[in-house]
């Protein structure tokens, strides 16, 4: 994998130096990988078992998992490349779950094609690998620095840090 020959992280350095094997052990390989590339694995995975049971871990299924890592590639990638994304309408569309395991929101309420739906995705991911994450807060800062900043045209709704996904 061309992540892992050309990273300098120093623990693929070490692997380098201290093993024969060919490729460094999985979590080393996903500390390198790009977002992309980390989508593209798993979008390749052959066994549904195994796409379930990842997606699972997440609450997810397997067609609603690889839409949303599609969905934060892109964004990932727009991020980048400093394309405006705080008012603009997304051309890819995530899939929609119909039953959570975890806190989520009332889509009903939602542009999905908006930055907001974006930011819930990020939340939920969150909220399931690290709980007592700070990103709320960080969210809720970063608008209170911009106070005319119209949210809604992020398609942040009136009580949306009411619903339990943001609590």
């Amino acid at each position: 994998m061309k992540d892992t020959v050309s990273s300098k992280e120093d623990y693929i350095e070490d692997f380098r130096r201290n093993y024969v094997e060919s490729y460094p052990p999985a979590w080393m390989i996903t500390e390198v990988l790009s977002f992309g590339n980390l989508n593209y694995i798993y979008s390749n995975i052959a066994s549904n078992k195994l796409m379930k049971c990842i997606a699972g871990h997440f609450g997810l299924k397997p067609q609603v998992f690889t839409s949303w890592l599609t969905v934060l590639a892109n964004l990932r990638n727009m991020c980048c490349h400093h394309a405006r994304i705080w008012n603009r309408d997304f051309m890819l569309t995530p899939a929609e779950p119909r039953k959570m395991s975890n806190a989520w929101i009332d889509t009903s309420k939602i542009d999905k094609k908006r930055i907001f739906y974006r930011l819930c995705i990020i939340r939920y991911f969150l909220a399931s690998v690290s709980p007592n994450n700070n990103f709320n807060e960080k969210i809720v800062d970063l608008l209170a620095l911009f106070p005319s900043i119209d949210i809604a045209a992020m398609g942040f709704f009136r009580s949306w840090q009411h619903e339990c996904l943001w609590n």
